[in-house]
């Protein structure tokens, strides 16, 4: 399926400044969550399709290739397509496909007495990219390094700033601090480029793609920008109302318990989930109410309780079978 023009997606011209995409994209996000819309199947590929255009509308250099190329370029390669993917005079890797190269050497396939597509093709592979540096070294992607960090749920949340010793690389054995950006995901990685492995020759070398991963919380669930907390009460509580204290992961806050509160329930705290400062947008806490009832009792208890059972007007049965 052809991918929908990234202006179209975000809604503005194509004439739209930094900050009418930057509008348009926080209104969208908020519209298009997939935590907003959990009944739409397709929630999360239209998310994921905003968040494409606007990593790309909302930086100059990408976007200047898109305006020109369209989706041939890095960020959705085309087949065959003529792009430059990365390119720096002080010897930093290029990327091209055998398009590029036409361009660059001023081949035209096909034409007369110009080599054909199939010289190319039988050196590098039909349909494959060729990486190349500044002295004609190979790079691959086999000289990047993959880490994973362990990171608290507050951590993740919040955003902190995490030192890591380099194991491999120009830069090994030596720590570096990692920026850890608020509302990370388990599984997200973060690239620190030019600290993986170093080629054999020539000057090539690779990235370190830190792996986050989120340990389990002792109180909370995440999903998504929400977080989920397990409250147990009392019958009493549940029955007559109450208001509690509970923790949060901005702080501790009260919730009032309405009377005749069912177990299960689930009363959300609006913003008091994570937040994304690139989206704008706000999570919330939801606290799962579970009624707990008394493992003993008093020989009073016991007595009021059977003369409320006797009592009782309502079956919560009534019309299951």
């Amino acid at each position: 399926m052809s991918k929908r023009d990234y202006y179209e997606v975000l809604g503005v011209s194509r004439s739209a400044g930094e900050d009418e995409i930057k509008k348009a994209y926080r209104r969208l996000a908020k519209k298009l969550h997939p935590d907003s819309n959990r009944a739409d199947p397709n929630a999360a590929r239209k998310f994921a399709e905003l968040q494409e255009a606007y990593d790309v509308l909302s930086d100059r250099d990408k976007r200047a290739m898109y305006d020109r190329f369209g989706h041939a370029t890095p960020t959705g390669a085309a087949p065959g397509g003529s792009r430059v993917h990365t390119w720096s005079s002080r010897g930093n890797t290029a990327d091209f496909d055998l398009g590029d190269l036409a361009e660059i050497l001023d081949f035209d396939f096909g034409r007369t007495g110009g080599p054909s597509r199939s010289v190319f093709e039988g050196i590098f592979g039909r349909g494959r990219r060729v990486h190349v540096n500044e002295v004609g070294e190979p790079t691959s992607t086999e000289l990047d390094v993959e880490k994973e960090i362990t990171l608290t749920l507050e951590q993740a949340g919040h955003g902190d700033s995490v030192e890591l010793k380099i194991d491999e690389g120009p830069m090994a054995g030596q720590t570096v601090s990692v920026q850890i950006p608020p509302a990370i995901d388990d599984g997200q990685r973060i690239r620190l480029k030019g600290k993986g492995r170093s080629a054999r020759r020539g000057r090539s070398v690779g990235d370190l793609y830190i792996v986050c991963r989120i340990q389990p919380h002792r109180l909370f669930r995440r999903s998504g920008l929400d977080i989920y907390l397990e409250v147990p009460i009392t019958v009493s509580e549940a029955t007559l109302g109450t208001k509690l204290e509970m923790p949060t992961l901005h702080g501790p806050t009260t919730v009032t318990v309405p009377p005749g509160t069912a177990s299960g329930t689930k009363l959300r705290l609006s913003g008091r989930g994570i937040e994304n400062p690139r989206s704008g947008t706000r999570g919330d806490q939801y606290a799962v109410i579970k009624i707990v009832p008394p493992k003993r009792l008093t020989a009073r208890q016991e007595r009021l309780l059977t003369e409320f059972r006797a009592d009782e007007r309502e079956n919560p049965r009534s019309g299951l079978w």
